[in-house]
């Protein structure tokens, strides 16, 4: 029996795409569907300050997948029906997330949707010319609860200790309790907010949209990525640190306007690090000859 490839779909013949009606009527069924869901992720973008980079996620991943629209135009665009099974697994998850109340599971439906809705009109050449971008989508969702406080509170703990040790090689006396330091003037509580995991969820995503945009070597995007974990525990531990410094002067510089600075001049000074870092390992590359 012959014609066992699906057929390829009807193209508009001005832009050798599907005709907008059909992206459209795609659009907002998945808007209608998701919509409580999508509400309440920007909500929390709005309101969590470890997620303000939530907004910036779909705008960077949506300017990627535009910046391939002369590679897609040249792909084959086939009609594959694993994409319906891919979208009815992800309303699956998504009515089972809304019976348990997992915020979590109801949010990575979307992406999955999403993912699905591409496979089923386009097919898998236009899925794997587009998968960075759709993996980005993952970075606007925030973690699971369970996680997130399985990661906070050991990050507190070191960051205290670091702070400890650094604070002590400067003379400076302090007494740690767990997460809390005591120093002269004034008591410092490393709470959650405090324990880096606001620099280490910006910097993951940032650190993979630089190596896309900056390097092509696949080993060193790996290698970037890696490096923002240390990067964030010692950018953090240097804010914890210098909060301690400043309160020897004046203890009202522990809370603030100045403690919320200190937090954006810290993680840009992270951000510098890890180009830095960037620079260092691609000099080198070029001066040993490494491949």
């Amino acid at each position: 029996m012959q014609g066992t490839h699906p057929p390829p779909l009807q193209m508009d013949s001005r832009t050798g795409s599907l005709p907008l009606p059909v992206w459209v009527w795609f659009a907002a069924l998945l808007l209608a569907c998701y919509a409580p869901v999508l509400w309440r992720l920007v909500l929390q973008w709005n309101t969590d300050p470890d997620m303000g980079h939530g907004f910036f996620v779909p705008i960077v991943a949506g300017f990627i997948a535009w910046q391939k629209r002369d590679r897609l135009r040249a792909l084959p665009m086939t009609f594959d029906w694993r994409g319906l099974a891919v979208v009815l697994y992800a309303g699956l998850q998504l009515y089972i997330a809304t019976l348990g109340a997992e915020l979590f599971l109801a949010r990575t439906a979307f992406v999955i949707s999403i993912i699905g809705i591409i496979l089923l009109l386009c097919g898998t050449a236009w899925l794997r010319a587009l998968a960075f971008p759709l993996f980005l989508l993952f970075f606007m969702i925030p973690i699971p609860t369970v996680v997130y406080n399985s990661i906070t509170f050991p990050l507190q703990l070191l960051a205290s200790r670091v702070s400890t040790d650094a604070l002590s090689l400067m003379q400076i006396p302090v007494l740690r309790e767990g997460n809390v330091l005591e120093l002269a003037e004034q008591k410092l509580s490393v709470v959650e907010a405090c324990s880096g995991i606001r620099s280490l969820l910006s910097l993951t995503f940032l650190s993979l949209v630089y190596g896309y945009f900056f390097e092509n070597k696949r080993w060193m995007r790996v290698l970037l990525f890696a490096a923002t974990i240390p990067i964030a525990i010692v950018a953090n531990a240097s804010r914890v640190t210098l909060t301690g410094i400043l309160t020897e002067y004046k203890p009202e510089y522990a809370e603030g306007f100045f403690h919320t600075a200190s937090g954006w001049v810290i993680f840009m000074v992270a951000l510098t690090i890890l180009v830095v870092l960037h620079q260092i390992v691609n000099w080198g590359v070029r001066r040993f000859g490494a491949r």
